[in-house]
């Protein structure tokens, strides 16, 4: 069924995860009732349960959110990082020296991160998304194929239509990316994540902690108080994927004394909230960003190692480059699907995610092993690092997606 209007004011967006929804949400808010924005997504439909999920949203995203009306409705389940502590290990270590810390705040009253979990940022992101008038739809896009200056879309559910850009946001294993030729780089680690919510006794006062273990990080993320103990935080728990069938496998007792073993005492006993799900790690990158009338977004275009918590930042990087880029077209007339405007959107992203991507698997492959001589060598640079401010202060500005030429929507800006 061919829907109304001109093809070249709509745009399609298949992936309703939070980088497909914050994209339309941006689009939407810019161009108005000038242009269509479609969100297309199976799980639309779906309420957004809770899944032990939760994002660390840097200061750079947290601005977008913000300029964009989202942030003010995930915010009350949303927890300030105040403080960074960085440990280097092995489990049965009954002491774990803090190599280097860092204060959560980039500018007073202003913290680097935010932590908040995955089911309050989708439905802040869906009720804007509705409230804007982004047309959600509980299906899938089969194809796309660029055809006579339109792109036509096909839908699983048997409905077609013809648009002036197709973004594939449909993750990882992007079949839209595979259709369009696209190739992909990468490979798998020999490691799973493990994620899930720890309820504790003790409060953790903001302090996110990252123990650096011999088959992986294990990062303690603050998140709200509550649960049954009346403080929480999300762990994220990188493991030898060999070892996690049996984790997973042992009763909630067992468990329990396997993540206190990594998780520590300090903040008292602990609890779960949440069924731990796990996750194989690797790392990848398109070939290209984009192709006829196609742009890849988040996953489709990149997945990195979870050890600096940048994934979901990178992809909210991409929404604000991509936003950009088509808006400006918009305002002058041009072709929002035209090659030049979206080469302006790779050449915008391409370095910066290559870059992380390299930098998180170089920290995982230096960090992830029980190497004397890489421990040694490890542990002085973390000590250097945490006698130099000015280099601490630089490293703080990047996690929060503050450092380097930043589009608009990235400082608080409306487009």
């Amino acid at each position: 069924m061919q829907s109304s209007g001109s093809a070249s004011q709509r745009i399609v967006i298949a992936g309703g995860g939070v980088a497909g929804l914050t994209l339309a949400v941006a689009l939407k808010q810019a161009l108005g009732e000038s242009f269509r924005i479609i969100a297309a997504d199976p799980a639309l439909d779906r309420p957004a349960g809770s899944d032990g999920r939760a994002y660390a949203v840097a200061a750079a995203a947290r601005n977008m959110l913000a300029a964009l009306g989202v942030w003010r409705l995930a915010e009350t389940a949303a927890t300030a990082m105040t403080e960074m502590v960085i440990t280097d290990s092995r489990t049965p270590d009954l002491v774990r020296p803090v190599f280097l810390t860092f204060d959560g705040e980039i500018e007073p009253g202003q913290p680097f991160a935010h932590m908040v979990e995955n089911s309050a940022l989708m439905a802040a992101l869906l009720q804007v998304a509705r409230a804007n008038g982004v047309e959600l739809r509980a299906d899938s896009v089969r194809s796309g194929a660029e055809e006579d200056g339109v792109i036509a879309i096909a839908f699983a559910g048997g409905d077609k239509l013809d648009a002036a850009l197709l973004v594939a946001a449909d993750g990882a294993r992007s079949k839209l990316r595979e259709q369009a030729g696209i190739g992909w780089v990468g490979w798998s680690y020999p490691q799973s994540g493990i994620v899930a919510t720890i309820g504790h006794e003790r409060p953790h006062g903001g302090r996110a902690v990252e123990h650096f273990l011999p088959s992986g990080p294990f990062a303690i993320l603050p998140l709200p108080d509550g649960g049954k103990l009346g403080h929480r935080s999300s762990i994220v728990w990188t493991e030898r994927t060999g070892n996690v069938p049996a984790l997973l496998a042992l009763d909630e007792n067992d468990l329990l004394l396997e993540i206190e073993r990594r998780f520590g005492l300090e903040l008292g006993e602990i609890a779960l909230e949440s069924r731990p799900g796990a996750y194989p790690l690797s790392f990848g990158v398109a070939r290209r960003f984009v192709g006829e009338r196609l742009a890849l977004l988040g996953d489709a275009a990149h997945v990195i190692h979870p050890i600096a918590g940048q994934g979901l930042n990178l992809g909210l990087k991409d929404v604000a480059a991509l936003a950009e880029v088509i808006v400006d077209a918009a305002r002058l007339g041009l072709d929002v699907g035209s090659s030049e405007a979206l080469e302006a959107y790779e050449k915008g992203r391409r370095f910066d995610t290559v870059a992380m991507g390299v930098v998180t698997d170089g920290l995982n492959r230096l960090f992830s092993n029980d190497s004397t001589p890489l421990r040694l060598a490890r542990d002085l640079g973390l000590g250097l690092v945490e006698r130099m401010p000015g280099l601490k202060r630089f490293f703080i500005r990047e996690a929060a997606g503050l450092a380097g030429p930043t589009p608009r929507l990235l400082k608080g800006e409306m487009l």
